[in-house]
């Protein structure tokens, strides 16, 4: 295993990952109210993070994809308020770490960070509840960076449909649609990750654009309702999109959703939430792990996932989003951002040739980008931006807060 290892970083060295999704802001909100004195990330911060510069050198990293998520818990003014704060977030780091950051938001911008020797720093907002239902709040967010919108995380928003939530409006609404048509032509990326399939396929029956699942795996290995049904894998080919395999054990390994109910549990009923990220939450999961060992992903349950995507969707239409800091646990040998070269390893022992494993980790994502920019470049020249609202759309009453 020690060659493939060897293998796998010579091939990151000409084909680093390009990863859809890392929670690192979200942390860095919880544990120190955005202090990022406390929280040094040019220096190793293994005891209380999966990411830091280090760590991303060491993983390949060549471009990531910065959640700005918004909890739930939020709504309206507010939850737009901490949208901002996340974006603001993302900005200090680039403007602290200029020699190893650099902001992008283009794929030329990708492209042109990796020959200067940074790691491109991009923008993705989780959960369609950031924009408060305005679509002048979207285009502000796209303005300011954002380059894909999530759009639910685990609960419904008012015109869109989460895989974890009760339906409540078959898919999208009419507003929702209305979403994903100024999504594609500001050229901001429909994120299908969180939804529920219904939404999945409203979606890609209403966009022009590619659309990426930033951190979704397969749900034929594993059923759960984060995971993407084989029928909406096999929808990508035709729309261009690219669905990114995620390393969170409760979504690749059948055994571990329970085990991770309980340990969920386990913390509500301290009243810690099972995102929290606060020492308490760190203690008190630790507390349970120790008591209840918990099911070990690693790198070849993530490969199975890929295998399978790769065999329904197709080489051209996959790709990599860790959810790294967004989850409180990790496959045994993925366990923070330094452990994409034993993925690697695992898929060269399956025999991946180098031009599948380049598509795979830097090329299907710049590609989903770059295209998403052209068909917003063909769409605002057909229709300026809508003024539509979700009350002229849905109707009053038809609607309601999350």
């Amino acid at each position: 295993m020690a060659d493939l290892l060897d293998r796998a970083r010579a091939l990151l060295a000409e084909h680093p990952v390009a990863d859809g999704h890392n929670d690192l802001p979200w942390a860095l909100r919880e544990q120190v109210a955005y202090d990022i004195d406390r929280r040094d990330i040019a220096v190793d911060q293994s005891a209380r993070l999966h990411t830091d510069i280090p760590r991303l050198r060491a993983g390949g990293v060549g471009a990531q994809f910065w959640s700005v998520y918004v909890s739930t818990e939020l709504a309206g003014d507010a939850a737009v308020s901490a949208c901002l704060e996340q974006i603001d977030v993302v900005r200090q780091l680039v403007d602290r770490y200029p020699g190893d950051l650099r902001l992008a938001t283009t794929a030329d911008e990708v492209a042109a960070a990796r020959a200067a020797g940074r790691i491109a720093s991009l923008m993705g907002a989780e959960g369609g509840h950031s924009i408060a239902n305005s679509l002048a709040t979207l285009r502000a967010l796209h303005r300011l960076g954002v380059r894909y919108m999530t759009l639910t995380h685990n609960d419904n928003t008012d015109w869109a449909d989460s895989a974890t939530d009760e339906p409540r409006h078959g898919g999208l609404t009419a507003f929702g649609e209305e979403v994903v048509r100024e999504m594609n032509r500001v050229g901001m990326l429909v994120d299908l990750s969180h939804v529920a399939p219904a939404t999945m396929r409203d979606a890609l029956r209403v966009t022009e654009a590619p659309v990426v699942f930033s951190h979704s795996s397969a749900r034929a290995v594993c059923d759960h309702p984060r995971n993407i049904p084989d029928d909406v894998l096999e929808m990508l080919p035709a729309n261009g999109g690219v669905a990114m395999a995620t390393f969170v054990p409760k979504f690749v390994l059948p055994a571990a959703v329970a085990w991770t109910a309980e340990a969920d549990a386990y913390l509500n009923a301290r009243g810690l939430d099972a995102l929290d990220a606060s020492d308490e939450a760190v203690r008190v999961r630790r507390a349970f792990e120790e008591a209840n060992p918990r099911p070990q992903a690693t790198a070849a349950t993530v490969a199975d996932h890929l295998d399978h995507m790769r065999e329904v969707a197709g080489i051209d239409h996959i790709g990599i989003g860790g959810d790294f800091d967004g989850t409180p646990f990790t496959p045994a040998d993925l366990a923070d951002v330094a452990g994409y070269p034993h993925l690697v390893a695992e898929l060269l022992n399956r025999r991946w040739s180098e031009e599948d494993l380049a598509r795979l980790l830097w090329r299907n994502a710049l590609r989903a980008l770059r295209d998403a920019g052209e068909v917003a470049r063909d769409v605002a020249a057909r229709r300026g931006p809508s003024v539509a609202t979700i009350e002229q759309l849905d109707g009053p009453g038809k609607f309601g807060s999350d």
